[in-house]
């Protein structure tokens, strides 16, 4: 009979009950976030950790979890993707004339495959989704990584991730501004043979460039944290940079779908460029870190005196 009214209890209760939840979702979801964002991690030397993969279990499941978690981070990003390249189906068309007019607008280009229309259609599209999924993205990253963090390194890291999509687009705006306007012409004339360019390979040219440079401009932003927690030093990026500067030029030979220097040294130019600006940001990290560090020694002295 007991379980009877308690079910009943429940029946009555349940619309009250769910009223509740939905009010208080949104403040728990808030504590949860300030809780997570100023959680102290547990810290255990790293090979310490891989020691214990083969002998406790516990942590070989504790590191199943971070499999599964990552897992679903990942999915919720492709989600996400997924979405917004098809809300990029109805903008796609305006964005290729948008990308032709260096040549002269969609008229100028032509389509040589069956398929060709569709698949450039489709690479637009991808191109729009990535570049506005990009913050959603960092941000599960973010949300992956915060668990091993310090609260200051979360801090930091949420901070960068509008500055990291502010980047992304800086570069993808310097190659279409910048870039090819000086590396078209010089492509298009130099031979005398008539310039008949298929829409394929065009905006696979553009868009690739495009992913390639806005993902190198995040490099400046990489260094900085990578810094701020301590896993990059400054002085080695400033004592490598020859060799920073050979391996710039093997990933613009890369990434450039021409031989010519001329294409390749515009695109060396801002990765070197970024290079040694993310360098000028690894010694105001690590300026930073260290006096951090220095402020947290002097509050430990002083509790302990």
């Amino acid at each position: 009979m007991r379980k009877f009214f308690i079910g009943v209890w429940r029946v009555i209760t349940l619309p009250f009950r769910l009223v509740f939840a939905i009010i208080a979702f949104p403040f728990r979801t808030i504590h949860r976030f300030y809780k997570l964002l100023n959680s102290e991690p547990d810290e255990r030397p790293i090979a310490d950790v891989f020691a214990d993969l083969v002998t406790e279990k516990e942590v070989r499941d504790q590191l199943w979890e971070q499999v599964e978690a990552f897992r679903m981070h990942l999915l919720r990003s492709v989600l996400v993707l997924a979405a917004f390249v098809i809300a990029a189906f109805w903008v796609a068309q305006p964005a290729m004339a948008f990308l032709a007019e260096p040549v002269g607008g969609l008229e100028k280009l032509q389509a040589i495959q069956v398929t060709e229309e569709i698949g450039v259609f489709m690479r637009v599209a991808m191109t729009l989704g990535i570049a506005a999924a990009f913050p959603y993205i960092a941000f599960e990253l973010w949300l992956f990584a915060a668990p091993g963090l310090r609260p200051r390194e979360k801090k930091m890291g949420l901070v960068g991730i509008p500055i990291a999509s502010l980047l992304f687009l800086t570069g993808m705006a310097f190659t279409f501004y910048v870039l090819l306007p000086a590396a078209l012409p010089f492509l298009g004339s130099f031979t005398s043979i008539s310039q008949f360019w298929s829409a394929r390979e065009y905006f696979s040219f553009v868009t690739g460039l495009m992913l390639w440079i806005g993902g190198f401009f995040e490099f400046p932003l990489i260094i900085y944290l990578l810094t701020a927690i301590g896993l990059v030093n400054p002085k080695f990026l400033a004592d490598q940079w020859r060799l920073a500067i050979v391996i710039i030029a093997v990933l613009a030979a890369a990434i450039t779908p021409t031989v010519d220097p001329v294409n390749m040294g515009l695109v060396m130019a801002p990765m070197i460029l970024l290079y040694f600006i993310s360098i000028g940001l690894s010694y105001l990290a690590y300026a930073g870190r260290k006096k951090n560090a220095e402020a947290q020694e002097s509050a430990s002295d002083v509790e302990l005196g």
